[in-house]
C-alpha cells in the first residue's frame, strides 16, 4: 500500500481542481484543493452551491414552516382539517417527509443536469494499471 504522508511536490504543482472535468490530465488532485463553500472558484462548484443553498432553505421553510405557522396562528392551523387530521398535523407528519423526499428527487435530477452540463461522467471508472485492487473495507485485496 502506499505511503500517503508524503507528497511529490513537482508532482502536484500543476494540478488544479476544475469541478470534476479533468481536461488533458492523468488525474485531479482534490485532497490539496482549498474550498471555500461562500466563495467558490470553479464555475462547476458556484452552480452546486447554488443548487445546495436553493434546496437547504426549500428544505428549512418545509421542514420549520408547520412547526411556526402552528405557534404563529394557532386557532387556525388547529381548526382547519384535511382528512380529518388537524392542519398542523397533516403537515408536520405527513408533509414534511413527503417533501423532504420529493426534495431528494429534485436534488438527485439538479444534480445530474450539472453533471451533464460539466461532462462528468460517473459511468466509468478510472484506475491507474499499476493500482492495487482495493476491497470494500479500505484494506487490500489479497
Amino acid at each position: 500500500m502506499s505511503n500517503n504522508d508524503t507528497r511529490d511536490e513537482e508532482a502536484t504543482t500543476d494540478i488544479e481542481t476544475d469541478g470534476g472535468v479533468a481536461t488533458g490530465r492523468e488525474s485531479v488532485d482534490y485532497l490539496d484543493a482549498r474550498i471555500n463553500i461562500f466563495k467558490p472558484t470553479t464555475p462547476f462548484m458556484r452552480d452546486h452551491l447554488k443548487i445546495v443553498w436553493t434546496m437547504f432553505i426549500a428544505w428549512a421553510i418545509l421542514i420549520f414552516g408547520p412547526v411556526t405557522a402552528t405557534f404563529v396562528a394557532t386557532d387556525f392551523m388547529t381548526s382547519v382539517t384535511i382528512l380529518d387530521f388537524p392542519l398542523h398535523y397533516f403537515l408536520t407528519a405527513i408533509g414534511s417527509p413527503l417533501g423532504a423526499l420529493v426534495l431528494s428527487f429534485v436534488y438527485a435530477r439538479k444534480r445530474d443536469q450539472l453533471d451533464e452540463k460539466y461532462g462528468i461522467d460517473h459511468t466509468t471508472k478510472q484506475s491507474a494499471p499499476d493500482a492495487e485492487t482495493v476491497s470494500t473495507d479500505g484494506g487490500v485485496e489479497r
